[in-house]
């Protein structure tokens, strides 16, 4: 194993009527809260006048209307309101895209230049509000640590960052606040829960136990997500997900062990260009880069892959490889995600220019089989 830090300091309050702790936990940081979400459905659910009610006695700011694939012009309204309003914590009430959008929020908040720089060289981040989330969508891990990822369409790129005072001091974790979330974000959340897993697991170092833990995160998100796409309001299938969703990004699965990923720098080009469904590009990527990346210093953790996921008892490597990833794309499949680009109305088009933006920004010249353009591009030819 390669030496590691584990520093995931966000205190979970998981459960029911968790929101409940929120004055608690916001009075420590100040009076004036910015309130963060998404498109307006915790007020079509009932959570907004919930914790509005809750924070009656603090002075409430808020930004609404922070789209899927964050964009940077959000970030800018959400720093000028901390700058003009003396903003003393964030809170983001949604899923990984207000809450990664808050957390740039939250360091632009301390800074004087353009919000994009912070995104291109997190480095520069060096203070940020205090950030408290109630999650409402189990998918990016964004609830328990320090990453996020933010769009800019004029420049039509997707870019993930990382820096530890982005990490959220106090996550509520309810379940029933995601018993709303329609099936089919049910099933691309799933899907980026299980990437995230992927993609650390798929990694050069062998690292025994993290890679234990990683593949019984698989299995309970494979058990549980069709579960709760059946009956939406199955609280312990929800309660699975949502934790499976913070213990695969947290770090804990990368004790040990590390690499660049590869799946996600290619889906970033994707939801770019077309502003499609995280989860979904993802899916459809994941399947098609394992076939692309299996051979022979790779078939064994394929073949680990598939048995110790997916029970495939097979005991020769190549076909218990080939049955795993097999597996895989029948399991996405079946939560209903559409798995061809071309089902989104997704062409060849942009590919050269995507798969040059991937290698540039996602490092897959050090991913677990590295990858350059002509490889994106042959990758993203066979998800059409």
């Amino acid at each position: 194993m390669d030496n590691f830090r584990f520093y995931a300091n966000t205190d979970i309050r998981f459960g029911k009527n968790q929101e409940e702790c929120l004055p608690e936990l916001l009075k420590a940081y100040g009076n004036r809260v910015l309130l963060t979400y998404g498109g307006g459905s915790i007020k079509k659910t009932g959570l907004y006048e919930k914790i509005k009610c809750l924070l009656k006695d603090f002075d409430v700011y808020e930004l609404g209307g922070i789209a899927p694939n964050p964009r940077i012009e959000s970030v800018y309204a959400g720093a000028k309101i901390c700058k003009e309003k003396n903003i003393d914590v964030i809170l983001a009430v949604g899923g990984g895209s207000t809450i990664d959008c808050s957390k740039v929020i939250a360091a632009a908040a301390f800074y004087d230049g353009n919000a994009w720089d912070l995104v291109l060289n997190p480095d520069k981040i060096t203070k940020a509000l205090p950030l408290v989330t109630v999650l409402t969508l189990a998918a990016t891990g964004s609830e328990m640590n320090r990453g996020a990822v933010i769009s800019n369409s004029a420049t039509k790129e997707k870019i993930g960052l990382g820096n530890e005072h982005l990490l959220p001091r106090a996550s509520i974790l309810n379940p029933e606040n995601t018993f709303t979330v329609p099936a089919n974000q049910t099933a691309a959340g799933s899907a980026d829960i299980l990437s995230h897993l992927w993609e650390i697991y798929f990694a050069p170092q062998e690292a025994f136990i993290p890679d234990v833990i990683n593949e019984g995160l698989q299995r309970a998100v494979i058990r549980y997500a069709p579960a709760a796409i059946a009956k939406p309001d199955d609280y312990e299938a929800r309660a699975q997900l949502m934790w499976a969703s913070s213990l695969a990004l947290n770090d804990l699965c990368t004790t040990g062990k590390g690499c660049a990923w590869s799946c996600h720098p290619i889906e970033h080009e994707l939801s770019a260009y077309y502003d499609i469904t995280h989860g979904v590009g993802l899916a459809i990527i994941t399947p098609r880069w394992m076939r692309y990346v299996l051979r022979e210093e790779t078939v064994g953790k394929f073949a680990a892959y598939a048995r110790n996921v997916w029970g495939i008892p097979d005991t020769d490597d190549w076909s218990a490889a080939h049955a795993g990833i097999e597996k895989t794309e029948e399991f996405l499949t079946g939560l209903g995600i559409p798995m061809t680009l071309g089902a989104l109305g997704i062409s060849a088009e942009f590919f050269p220019q995507m798969a040059a933006h991937a290698v540039k920004f996602g490092w897959l010249q050090y991913a677990y089989i590295p990858l350059n353009e002509n490889d994106v591009v042959e990758i993203l030819k066979s998800c059409l």
